[in-house]
C-alpha cells in the first residue's frame, strides 16, 4: 500500500510543522544557554560577594597595623628605660606608675591582635626572624634577641632581629 500523495494544503502544513519544530529546538537551545549563563552569573556574584566580605574583614583586621607599627619603637624605648633604672629608683611609686601605663598599652595592643614573636632558643625561621649576625652557639638556633618582633593576628608586622648560632661550641668558663 502506498500512501496517498499529500494535497497542496497538507504539504504546507507539514512544512510549517517542521519549521516550527526547528524554531522550537533553536529556542530551547537559546533558553538552555541563557539558563547556563544566568547560573554562571549567579555563581560569579556569590563568589564576588564572598571575596568582598573577606576583603572587608581583612581591612578591618589590619587597618590599625600602621599605627601599631609606629607604637612599637615606644614599647622598645620603655623596655630599655625599665632595664636601665638603678635599683634605688626601681621601688619609687612614679616608676610603678609608668610600668602600669606600659601594661595598659600592651593590653590594648594585644586586644587588637598584636602578639610578640617567640625567638630565644627557637630554630631560626626567616619568616619570623631577621638574622643580624652569627655567633658561637648551637647551629641554626636563635641565641640572642636584638629587637623584639611582633605579629598582628597571623601576619608579621616586624620580624625579630636575632643572633643565630653558627655551630661552634661556646668556650666554657672555669671558676
Amino acid at each position: 500500500m502506498t500512501q496517498p500523495e499529500p494535497k497542496e494544503g497538507q504539504t504546507k502544513e507539514v512544512e510549517d510543522v517542521e519549521t516550527l519544530k526547528k524554531i522550537l529546538a533553536e529556542e530551547k537551545a537559546k533558553a538552555e544557554a541563557n539558563l547556563a549563563g544566568w547560573q554562571r552569573a549567579q555563581a560569579d556574584f556569590i563568589n564576588y560577594k564572598r571575596r568582598s566580605e573577606q576583603e572587608k574583614e581583612e581591612i578591618g583586621k589590619f587597618a590599625n597595623s600602621v599605627l601599631m607599627l609606629n607604637l612599637l619603637p615606644i614599647l622598645d624605648d620603655l623596655e630599655r628605660a625599665f632595664a636601665s633604672i638603678p635599683l634605688q629608683l626601681a621601688k619609687l611609686s612614679w616608676v610603678d606608675g609608668i610600668k602600669l601605663i606600659e601594661r595598659k598599652l600592651w593590653a590594648s595592643l594585644e586586644a587588637q591582635g598584636l602578639s610578640q614573636i617567640k625567638a630565644l632558643g627557637e630554630p631560626f625561621d626567616p619568616k619570623l626572624h631577621e638574622a643580624a649576625m652569627h655567633a658561637k652557639g648551637k647551629e641554626g638556633i636563635v641565641i640572642e634577641e636584638l629587637q623584639k618582633g611582633y605579629k598582628l593576628h597571623d601576619r608579621v608586622v616586624r620580624p625579630t632581629m636575632v643572633v643565630v648560632g653558627n655551630g661552634e661550641e661556646e668556650e666554657k668558663k672555669e671558676d
